[in-house]
């Protein structure tokens, strides 16, 4: 067991470890009992003929459903992530504004948007306006689907930037303004930079919330691989329970690919130099300024 691990819990014992790989093999073996109980009940419902997987070899199948259904999905995930980020930023700073006004209203507009379930979102976007004016012209589905996304999941956003500036330690800030930085300066060159690196895994992981929740798109009709794949290929077909396992399939290799991103970027920022901090010089190089007097190792050391 590596120190780092020790540091956290202590070592087990071995009545522990016998204890652990006890509960490890009934685990596992639970789960491979309930692996046979659905592959079973699936088999007796003829689930898995080949006939009902069959249409998934075809090309007009990904061509005319999987396909368009994946880029709707990913167009809206795509653009409603981008505008939540946005909202995320702006109102998570708003709401470490210091001006009252903005930073009671950005509070209030984030905690009214997280506290509203999506679904209900989505439609009131499409429906209200059209409800509300009297007219019967009604916002399209996709712009009703990536509001709603971009409200709900910016409104987390912003409560995970707000978090995250947080995070750091005060003293970077105090010393920020010690050298005659101004708040922006600060907030730009200072608190963010440091921040992004504790935040990235919490902003990927609404990110993967957010594309999951285009799915609800289908109570508006919006043309989804959910919609496409489930309400329309399946009825076709037959074959319900094959289209949600590849459909399932789909969200769980775009949520991986996600992650790995999360990942790549979290390393890349911490070898960044804007996110880590850089080699302070030893107190003796300061008192004997090195070879080359005291006063080049200070300014080393300040540089």
């Amino acid at each position: 067991m590596s120190k780092a691990t020790s540091v956290l819990f202590d070592a087990p014992g071995p009545r522990a470890r016998l204890r652990n790989n006890a509960l490890t093999l009934l685990s596992v073996a639970l789960l491979l009992l309930i692996a046979y109980l659905v592959i079973s009940t699936l088999g007796e419902r003829d689930q898995l003929d080949a006939a009902k997987w069959e249409p998934f070899l075809r090309g007009d199948t990904w061509t005319g459903f999987i396909i368009p259904g994946l880029i709707g999905t990913l167009q809206a995930a795509l653009v409603a992530a981008v505008f939540a980020l946005i909202f995320g930023v702006l109102f998570g700073l708003g709401r470490l504004s210091d001006h009252t006004v903005i930073r009671r209203f950005c509070g209030a507009v984030v905690e009214f948007f997280r506290a509203i379930p999506l679904l209900i979102l989505i439609y009131f976007v499409q429906a209200g306006p059209a409800t509300l004016s009297g007219y019967t012209v009604s916002v399209p589905a996709f712009w009703a689907v990536v509001i709603g996304l971009t409200l709900y999941n910016g409104s987390v956003l912003a409560e995970i930037f707000r978090a995250g500036i947080l995070a750091v330690p005060r003293g970077q800030s105090e010393a920020a303004y010690s050298i005659g930085l101004r708040k922006s300066e600060v907030m730009r060159l200072v608190l963010v930079p440091q921040a992004t690196t504790a935040m990235m895994p919490a902003i990927v992981s609404q990110m993967v919330v957010l594309l999951k929740d285009t799915a609800l798109g289908w109570i508006i009709a919006y043309e989804d691989l959910l919609n496409v794949g489930l309400k329309q290929f399946a009825v076709n077909y037959g074959n319900l329970i094959p289209s949600a396992i590849v459909l399932a399939l789909f969200y769980v290799v775009i949520n991986l690919a996600l992650g790995y991103l999360a990942t790549w970027l979290e390393r890349r920022s911490r070898r960044s130099r804007k996110s880590a901090a850089g080699p302070i010089a030893p107190p003796s190089a300061i008192g004997t300024g090195g070879t080359g007097g005291p006063g080049r190792g200070a300014v080393a050391t300040m540089e």
